[in-house]
Parts: C-alpha cells; sequence; structure tokens
C-alpha cells in the first residue's frame, strides 16, 4: 500500500472548522463581542457609583436623623407589592424633604410618625436600618465584569497575534542577512 506522502513526512492534523478555536470553542463574532462590551459598560455603569451607597447601606453607616411619615404608595409587580414612604428627614445636616424610607412596608408606619433612620448619600432616600441592596449591585458588577470577557479574549488573541507576526519579521529580508547566513 503506497501513500502519497513520503514517509518521512509527519502526519497533518485534522482541520479545525474555521468557526472554532484551539480546543473545539467556538468563536465569537465582532458583533457579539460588541453588544457584550456595551451590556457590560450599561451593567457597570450602573453599579460602579453605587458601590459607596449600598456598602454604606448595608452597615446603615451615614448621616443619622428622624424620618417623619406622610404618605405611602404602592406598586403591584411580579406577584407582591412594593410599597414605599415618602416624608421629611431631619438630622444635624438640615431638613429635606420629599424623601423616601427604604424597607419600610405599608403597615409599618402611620402618617405623622418618626422614626430613626440614615442617610447614606443617596438623592432622595434614606434607610431605617442595613440594607441588602447590595446584593443586587455585587450582582451588576460580576455580570459587567463577565461581560467582559469576550472582548478581553479577542484583545489578548490580537496583541498574540501582533507578537507573532513580529517575531517573524524580525528576521529581515534576504538581502538584509549576511551573504554566509540561511
Amino acid at each position: 500500500m503506497s501513500s502519497s506522502r513520503p514517509a518521512h513526512a509527519p502526519a497533518r492534523p485534522p482541520a479545525r472548522p474555521s468557526g472554532l478555536r484551539p480546543g473545539g470553542r467556538p468563536r465569537h463574532s465582532a458583533f457579539s463581542v460588541t453588544l457584550a462590551t456595551a451590556a457590560a459598560a450599561f451593567l457597570l455603569l450602573l453599579s460602579v457609583p453605587n458601590l459607596g451607597p449600598a456598602l454604606r447601606a448595608a452597615r446603615a453607616e451615614g448621616t443619622a436623623g428622624t424620618f417623619t411619615a406622610g404618605r405611602t404608595t404602592c406598586v403591584l409587580h411580579l406577584g407582591h407589592q412594593s410599597c414605599s414612604w415618602y416624608g421629611t428627614f431631619r438630622s444635624a445636616a438640615g431638613v429635606r424633604t420629599g424623601i423616601i424610607l427604604y424597607g419600610a412596608g405599608k403597615d409599618a408606619l402611620r402618617p405623622g410618625e418618626r422614626v430613626a433612620a440614615v442617610d447614606v448619600g443617596r438623592p432622595g432616600r434614606v434607610y431605617a436600618g442595613p440594607s441588602r441592596e447590595w446584593v443586587a449591585t455585587a450582582l451588576m458588577l460580576l455580570a459587567g465584569a463577565v461581560l467582559l470577557v469576550p472582548l478581553g479574549r479577542r484583545v489578548i488573541g490580537l496583541l498574540r497575534r501582533g507578537r507573532a507576526g513580529q517575531d517573524g519579521r524580525r528576521g529581515g529580508s534576504a538581502a538584509d542577512r549576511p551573504s554566509g547566513a540561511a
């Protein structure tokens, strides 16, 4: 049995489908990388500025004061009711009106009732105690970071290809080499 390939020639590896990277993982299209990067930017834009206030709200750290309940509004969504109390917040820094007390349910207060509250630096919102808002902020931050992975892979791949191309050109042309060099 004869082969068209000389006996000393190494076997050629099987051809890889053009849509796959080494290891069989699919390549990300430029569109999907752009879409993931835009989504990541959006999520990071929402989460990063809120990290400080979310962490302060989780520890109930900030300017202490008193919230005076005025009125409540409620919204039904996803099978449950979410209510917000609007009122006035008084602290050593002054008086602010039209403020929302986060975390107080519909029946938690009565109009005119006063409760201790903390201003953590969020405009228009104070907290009656520790909050779990940091969980949503952390999840958005994590999702934004994960969505940057395809962009990172693309950039690293381009950098590697660029270096490999430069290595191949470093030898220069045949005219640049000494006459005895191969």
